[in-house]
């Protein structure tokens, strides 16, 4: 008599109820958070795409943080199954989604996030230490897109009054109900086209 597999989160199936479910809760929840922004230049954020887009930098840890900002953006999921669920909660929360990550489908991704900040119409939502980290380390691939897009990197610092963090390698934070996110932003970092190595790694260290 055969075994019946275990169900998994893994399966389209389960995914798909998992990230519905996921989204009806972080709605819920982000009706209760408080938000509060402080920014280096004193601009007011999200700036207008329209006139300003960028490329937003935050943390792994820090995802749900973005959920409760209003701006048309493209966010970054990757192609595992994980991506898969991240994508999918992204585009119950009304955000639009693009698939890859430096490790797999990278040039792809950059390609088509390339091509999207090119066409001026969104920000562009990463996380420079994703999607398996290390934790809090910027990898090298959001200074490439900075660069060939020609869109400034906007980095963006979070706290939360109360949260529960996950053991995962990011720690990733879910925000308490009725807490306050706070937000700091700090002053956009243009990164010339053409890099070398060593313009690299400054690029990385200023971020």
């Amino acid at each position: 008599m055969k075994r019946r597999k275990a169900f998994r989160l893994r399966s389209p199936l389960a995914i798909r109820g998992a990230a519905f479910g996921a989204a009806v809760v972080l709605k819920t929840l982000r009706m209760t958070l408080r938000l509060k922004v402080r920014s280096m230049d004193g601009s007011e954020h999200p700036l207008d795409p329209a006139t300003s887009p960028c490329i937003y930098a935050f943390w792994h840890e820090s995802m749900l943080a973005s959920s409760k900002v209003q701006a048309r953006v493209q966010v970054l999921a990757s192609q595992s199954a994980d991506g898969e669920l991240i994508a999918r909660i992204s585009q119950h929360m009304g955000a639009s989604v693009i698939r890859g990550s430096s490790s797999k489908g990278g040039a792809q991704v950059l390609f088509e996030l390339t091509r999207l900040g090119a066409a001026r119409d969104s920000h562009l939502l990463v996380t420079p230490d994703g999607p398996r980290g290390p934790r809090r380390t910027v990898q090298p691939g959001i200074i490439y897109l900075a660069s060939r897009s020609g869109l400034p990197i906007v980095p963006v610092g979070v706290g939360f009054t109360g949260a529960w963090r996950a053991r995962s390698w990011d720690r990733f934070a879910v925000p308490l109900p009725f807490s306050t996110l706070l937000g700091v932003v700090g002053s956009p970092l243009h990164v010339p086209d053409k890099l070398s190595a060593e313009g690299l790694g400054s690029h990385r260290r200023q971020v």
